[in-house]
């Protein structure tokens, strides 16, 4: 016996579309032959009671029912966004030991082709097979050509869609065959679907036209979705590390003699075991004491040296200061003979012979002659032949070209050019012999003499002074413009001389205290210097005189 055979009858049973359904299924029920069937499974009005509409197929493309008290959203209004919000949990999945398959978490958000590492079995090796081993087989002419074939269309596919786009006009496609579906209307009766039960319905694809422009993008760059994992680097179970296995692992940092950017304090004793200066066994070489040794040598010898040096300029200066004083000792007493009148064997010589300095002298002139021309050479070439040119003209040339001339910047000739095709000069003649004209001009004529002269030009003073120098000068500059109360400019009272002033004595007595001040002995002077005065003054006075 059973709990509900043993409880009464409940008095309002509850009507359920999916309870429904399970007893007809279960009962057996004849269903429809329709391709397609949609029947709403509202109960007609007043034959609603204790249903509860659930789907939006409960409405039937209506509103809420009014006499059921529960919260109904039809068509989805009004219902809160949890209702309609998608979980991102994924469904359970076992594998065939019946364990729970953790990897579809790892393939969430990948394609099927991609591979993921997620089992200890698909890291290990691959099973060596042996040669017979069906895998390992090639495969049969049938299979070879089925693979070849779909290859092929597929291919074909893809050239075929390039081929298409490619082309500025495309053919119509052809069009699927139409599809016959039978509809039953949920709603019966002669006002429904003019009396019909069924309806068969004919699908048909839209016709496309080949000249419209595509719709939508299809060139969009889609992101590329992420890789495949990386194989998962698998560790041994961890274990709890030991104090002993700490301090063996404990590594401890770089000590360098040069940086520490880290900053540690580091002892001394530690900085020098790590740079193993204590392991090093200190050895001198024996050549240091060679050179220590030749070093001493080199500067005992180099000491010595340099003492016989200064003792050998010692000597030398000491015999040059002996010279100079045994030469001035002659001239003193060369100086001493001739003033007491005393001659002298090498004077009395020269004093004997007149000529010999005669002939020196001469060569002493001829030589500063040389030295002179030299430097003149040396300094200006065109002053050198000038001067030549002038010492062996003569003067009658000089007379007829108006020497001094002018120095010509185009180089030495050999005759000048002005001494030719001249009306005057030797050829024609002294003139009369009555005529007392020694000369037939003058030789430095005077307006030559005068254009050598300076003379400013005309416009300087009005380069200077501007347009307004005539009436700069006419202006009387020193001319009052208002006289002063009480002069008079008659002519009776005119000036006939220079402006006379008054000398006026000292009104402040200045010159008087500058002399008392002059004259004035300085404090803790004594008496003499008084006389000293005196006498500075009388000196004054000789001077004047």
């Amino acid at each position: 016996m059973s709990l509900s055979s043993i409880l009464p009858a409940p008095i309002n049973s509850a009507w359920d579309r999916d309870e429904e359904n399970h007893q007809s299924l279960a009962k057996g029920a004849p269903t429809i032959g329709a391709l397609v069937s949609a029947k709403i499974a509202a109960p007609p009005y007043g034959q609603r009671r204790n249903w509860i509409p659930r789907t939006e197929a409960d409405f039937g493309d209506g509103g809420a029912f009014p006499e059921i008290t529960v919260a109904q959203y039809p068509l989805g209004m009004g219902a809160p966004e949890n209702a309609n919000k998608k979980s991102n949990a994924l469904a359970i999945q076992l594998d065939e030991t019946g364990k729970i398959k953790y990897d579809v978490i790892a393939r969430q958000g990948h394609s099927k082709d991609k591979i993921v590492y997620s089992n200890l079995s698909q890291l290990l090796p691959a099973e060596v097979l042996a040669e017979d081993a069906e895998i390992l087989q090639k495969p049969d002419e049938e299979t070879l050509a089925d693979t070849t074939e779909k290859t092929r269309m597929a291919l074909e596919k893809l050239t075929n869609a390039k081929i298409a786009a490619a082309m500025p006009v495309r053919h119509a496609e052809k069009a699927a065959p139409a599809q016959y579906i039978r509809y039953t209307p949920s709603q019966q009766g002669d006002a429904f679907n003019s009396g019909a039960k069924q309806r068969v319905i004919r699908m048909v694809e839209a016709q496309v036209d080949p000249m419209e422009p595509p719709k939508f993008r299809i060139n969009k760059k889609i992101p590329r979705g992420p890789p495949s994992p990386p194989a998962p680097v698998l560790h041994s179970p961890s274990r709890k590390v030991t104090v002993k296995e700490q301090k063996e692992w404990k590594v401890p940092p770089c000590i360098s003699n040069w940086k520490n950017s880290k900053g540690y304090t580091i002892p001394l004793d530690k900085r020098l075991a790590a740079d193993g200066r204590g392991l090093q066994q200190v050895h001198i070489n024996e050549k240091f004491a060679k050179m220590a040794e030749a070093l001493y040598i080199a500067d005992r010898k180099a000491r010595e040296a340099v003492e016989a040096r200064a003792q050998l300029e010692k000597k030398l200066a000491q015999k040059e200061k002996e010279k100079k004083e045994d030469m001035l000792r002659q001239m003193a007493q060369r100086a001493r003979d001739e003033r007491a009148g005393i001659r002298v064997a090498g004077n009395e010589s020269e004093a004997a012979n007149p000529d010999s300095r005669e002939r020196d002298e001469l060569r002493a002139e001829r030589h500063r002659e040389r030295a002179r021309d030299r430097n003149i050479a040396r300094a200006a070439p065109d002053k050198r032949s000038k001067l030549q040119r002038e010492r062996e003209r003569d003067i009658s040339e000089q007379i007829a070209l108006g020497m001094p001339a002018k120095t010509h910047t185009g180089g030495e000739t050999q005759f000048d050019q002005r001494l030719f095709n001249t009306s005057k000069g030797m050829d024609s003649g002294y003139g009369d012999d009555e005529a007392y004209n020694v000369y037939d001009k003058p030789w430095r004529e005077a307006g030559g003499l005068g254009s050598h002269l300076y003379r400013p030009s005309k416009s300087i003073d009005q380069d200077a002074y501007g347009a307004d120098l005539e009436r700069i000068v006419n202006t009387s500059r020193f001319v009052p413009d208002k006289e002063f109360s009480g002069t008079d400019r008659s002519a009776q009272n005119a000036r006939q001389g220079p402006v006379q002033f008054e000398k006026e004595e000292d009104p402040f007595g200045l010159d008087q205290f500058l002399t008392m001040a002059k004259k004035a002995p300085k404090r803790g002077q004594s008496s003499s210097t008084e006389h000293s005065s005196k006498d500075k003054d009388r000196d004054k006075k000789r001077r004047r005189d």
